[in-house]
């Protein structure tokens, strides 16, 4: 099965460690030219760099991979129990109830006020920090779309899990019996959310008012597998809560850099979100369909800037991967960043030209790799709420603003690559276009 030899390394002239933890895009773009479909990071560590390997690694995940820990694990269960296979497959089944295509286009009228409001509230005439601003916004929006009336509630709490996510991301890897200052932070605010999610699941359950929202969703009993215990939907709503807003947050600062400096296709957006209703709560599924060149940015700026630009996968089972023999044990990072660029999928790669993801007579086939989201069985379940939400924060600004990056010898941001691709601390200026909406 497979050849025993392994993925070429990385040449000398691109270097090595020092190399890559300096330009990990810049390494890898290089090493995909180089080294071809998968390369050797180092010893034990792989990288898919194109299209066919990162699709097989994803689609074949949970069968001869599997997922790496994660920074922001559920809080430990007062009776001590874990969730089983059967249980992870009820909360998933219950969460896509409110998250598939379909559910969210029926719900599109609860995420479009705070896209709106979003693009109302913008400081015109100065530099504004759009990170803090986009994320603020995107978890409001997830607060509603999940827990509705009890968002009040809640959205607080969230906001301080989200602060707790960042710290254990930014502090100094250490093993897992360490009990550092993040740490106790961070359980600090999932028991504090957990309280407070309980008292709302138990109000709910006990006035038989369950509710329309994702939370509401998740409470209704399933003919296959019965009543979601409410730890197990304490457990998804937990990391569910943060993810609303982590990467569209990263996702829409590319997006609004994208505006900024490509004015026509801003110009586009702004013309064909003028058919909007002018109050979003009466926005349909048809009204965010007809939105097809907006969605087409979004999807450009995906390809280009994929917040998550490594995916880590390790294989529990023999497989082979692009010829090579992987043994189990070995990581293998799926790089949705070099597979958007390759040139066999997507020509001129480096090229920004949302048009080639319409189906307009004469334009480019459209690209069949598409790995923002990640694909196969893990999957970003609120992909299709991400979508609605980017695509209406970038409908509902561009029909009111001009963007513009800050004037000054200084970048408006700093690229980083640790952890996830961000445009960190993007600064944007508005102007108002004639007769945009109030």
């Amino acid at each position: 099965m497979g050849q025993e030899r392994q993925p070429p390394r990385l040449p000398g002239d691109v270097g090595g460690a020092a190399a890559w933890r300096r330009d990990r895009l810049g390494v890898a773009v290089r090493a995909a030219r180089e080294c071809g479909e998968v390369w050797q990071l180092r010893r034990g560590v792989y990288v898919a760099a194109t299209a066919g390997p990162c699709e097989t690694v994803l689609r074949r995940t949970t069968y001869e991979y599997g997922t790496l820990p994660g920074t922001f694990r559920p809080a430990p269960r007062p009776d001590g129990s874990r969730p089983g296979p059967q249980e992870r497959a009820h909360g998933h089944a219950a969460r896509m109830r409110a998250l598939r295509p379909k559910a969210v286009a029926e719900r599109i009228g609860v995420i479009a006020p705070g896209t709106a409001q979003f693009a109302q509230e913008w400081p015109v005439g100065r530099d504004v920090d759009v990170l803090p601003r986009v994320q603020g916004a995107l978890a409001a929006i997830g607060a509603r779309y999940v827990f509705d009336a009890d968002a009040d509630a809640l959205i607080g709490l969230a906001a301080r899990l989200a602060e707790a996510r960042e710290r254990i991301i930014r502090s100094f890897p250490l093993p897992g019996w360490v009990p550092t200052s993040a740490r106790r932070f961070l359980a600090c605010q999932q028991a504090g959310f957990a309280e407070e999610l309980r008292r709302v699941i138990a109000r709910r359950r006990s006035t038989g008012r369950l509710g329309d929202d994702l939370l509401g969703q998740m409470l209704r009993p399933s003919s296959q597998y019965g009543q979601l215990p409410d730890a197990a939907i304490i457990d998804s709503l937990t990391g569910l809560i943060v993810a609303t807003a982590e990467t569209p947050t990263r996702a829409a600062g590319w997006i609004l850099l994208t505006l900024a400096r490509h004015p026509r296709a801003a110009d586009r957006v702004a013309s064909e979100a003028g058919a909007l209703p002018t109050d979003p709560r009466t926005i349909t599924g048809a009204d965010f369909d007809a939105l097809r060149y907006t969605q087409a940015v979004v999807r450009e700026v995906l390809r280009l800037h994929p917040p998550n630009w490594l995916l880590a996968r390790r294989a529990v089972e023999p497989t082979e991967l692009a010829g090579y023999r992987v043994a189990p044990g070995t990581t293998v990072l799926v790089c949705p960043y070099t597979a958007h660029r390759d040139a066999r999928e997507h020509p001129d790669p480096e090229v920004f030209r949302p048009e080639r993801w319409l189906a307009d007579p004469g334009s480019p086939v459209t690209p069949s790799v598409f790995l923002p989201f990640s694909l196969g069985p893990r999957s970003c379940e609120g992909s299709a709420m991400a979508m609605a939400e980017l695509t209406l924060i970038t409908a509902e600004t561009a029909r009111r603003y001009h963007l513009h990056e800050p004037p000054g010898p200084g970048p408006s941001h700093q690229v980083t690559t640790d952890g996830a691709l961000v445009p960190a601390g993007l600064r944007l200026r508005a102007t108002p276009r004639p007769n945009a909406p109030s």
